[in-house]
């Protein structure tokens, strides 16, 4: 089995869309207007319009109503890119710090109010745990 993606459902694609593409750097595939994906080498991170979750039947997900998820992105210089990123984020959650197991992370949320974290693995056992990934 291999992992594909996450999807984010959400009632606004092109705003969900265009932020991503800013925390990347990588421009969102659009194979239809109510679905995009940020394709990245380890995994998709998809954004689907509230229409595409009907699809699942009716309210299987609904738009802007997580609280239990993080996405999560690895980064080679968590520092740089809270500075990168400080202007643009407008809810910060937690500014660069170091996790009790080995990451440095910095956590803000998207537009729909997901939580997004940038890490870097800044211990010797992160750094060894991710060393093949």
């Amino acid at each position: 089995m291999n992992f594909a993606s996450v999807r984010i459902i959400t009632d606004r694609v092109d705003r969900l869309a265009s932020f991503y593409e800013q925390v990347t750097g990588i421009t969102a595939e659009r194979p239809a207007p109510v679905f995009a994906e940020i394709v990245l080498p380890s995994g998709t991170l998809a954004i689907g319009h509230t229409q595409t979750a009907q699809l699942f039947g009716t309210d299987a997900a609904i738009a802007a109503h997580n609280r239990s998820i993080i996405v999560e992105f690895r980064v080679k210089d968590v520092e740089a890119e809270y500075a990168r990123l400080k202007p643009l984020i407008e809810d910060w959650v937690q500014e660069p710090t170091t996790m009790p197991w080995g990451n440095r992370s910095i956590l803000f949320r998207d537009p729909d109010g997901n939580l997004v974290n940038l890490f870097q693995p800044v211990s010797e056992a992160a750094i060894e745990r991710f060393r093949d990934r």
